[in-house]
């Protein structure tokens, strides 16, 4: 089988991701997964957008707390960076590096997970400010949560490749996994990037 076949630095394909059919389908099949994502997000955002500060005892700018989110969001851009530290390793046939970066990956994923936890306690105790509270609040941890569950899921994917091929090394058959999986990664830095300007700074400015 192709993905079997010893690859040196020197003869390590320039898109690996792309090299076999599987691969290419994986490419396929993530951008039509994206195309549903984004639909899902675009109305979370327009029903958190319609209830926003309704029925609520208290206000966006009251609640928020632009450090911790703008903490929270370097975290998470920085990790969008790793990850792409990772995916030149992984073309340049560095496998060692590649699995390096992408642990600096889930280690700033995670760090800002549990920041985004501690916000929601914070909300909740200092606040009073639950899911049920009301329709503002339920809109704003569902758009917010949502996002926060495809993190969750991104650190377990990330992880479970680094765990899976710790032994096996980098071979046609598994670069387009860690591809993918990069490219989600992208995608909800982006989508966070949008959280951050759409529910926090223009939460705080009314």
């Amino acid at each position: 089988m192709m993905a079997e076949e010893k690859y040196t630095p020197q003869t390590w394909p320039a898109d690996p991701e792309k090299q076999t059919l599987e691969g290419r389908n994986k490419f396929i099949g993530f951008w039509l997964f994206l195309g549903g994502e984004t639909v899902l997000f675009a109305s979370l955002f327009a029903t958190y957008l319609a209830l926003k500060n309704k029925g609520t005892h208290v206000t966006t700018n009251e609640l928020f707390s632009l450090p911790l989110v703008f903490v929270m969001t370097m975290l998470l851009l920085t990790s969008s960076l790793t990850s792409v530290y990772a995916i030149y390793h992984m073309k340049n046939f560095h496998f060692k590096k590649m699995q390096f970066w992408f642990f600096i990956t889930v280690l700033l994923g995670a760090t800002f997970l549990a920041l985004e936890i501690y916000e929601f306690y914070h909300y909740v105790h200092e606040f009073d400010f639950g899911f049920t509270s009301s329709a503002f609040s339920g809109a704003y941890y569902t758009l917010v949560g949502t996002h926060g569950a495809h993190v969750l899921f991104g650190l377990g994917w990330i992880t479970a490749l680094i765990i899976r091929n710790a032994k096996r090394g980098l071979s046609l058959y598994n670069a387009p996994k860690y591809y993918v999986a990069s490219l989600y990664w992208h995608f909800i830095d982006v989508v966070w990037v949008f959280i951050f300007t759409v529910v926090y700074l223009l939460g705080k400015v009314g």
